[in-house]
């Protein structure tokens, strides 16, 4: 099944739209950091996969990321950025490099590595 980039863009904009509000476990607002998606993040900086979100306009996205690693609680980064126009991505998650396009990483969503340990050390 071919998606045009524009359905594909689209998609990932509404996408956003609907999980801009986003609200933590604790029922607060999240941060400016709960929005972070793996599309967006500076080279080089460790990040935790918090969850892998469905894109309506390819779904099986969702699957495919979660079966290559990208699951809660994995440490992830970007490694480096395609030179025309940022595409592809190389991002490492565990001890794997991945080579994926921006509108799949923009499924990832990440929280900062620091806010996760933190919590462990204080647990």
């Amino acid at each position: 099944m071919n998606h045009s980039t524009a359905e594909i863009n689209a998609s990932l904009a509404s996408l956003r739209d609907q999980t801009a509000p986003m609200v933590s476990a604790n029922g607060a607002d999240s941060d400016a950091s709960s929005s972070l998606n793996l599309a967006n993040v500076p080279i080089g900086q460790r990040f935790i996969v918090r969850n892998v979100i469905s894109n309506p306009a390819v779904p099986e996205w969702q699957q495919q990321l979660e079966d290559l690693g990208f699951i809660s609680g994995e440490p992830v980064s970007l490694m480096a950025k395609g030179a025309l126009g940022g595409d592809p991505l190389v991002v490492r998650i565990g001890l794997s490099t991945f080579a994926l396009r921006k509108a799949e990483a923009a499924c990832i969503l990440l929280e900062a590595e620091h806010s996760s340990s933190s919590l462990k050390a204080a647990a």
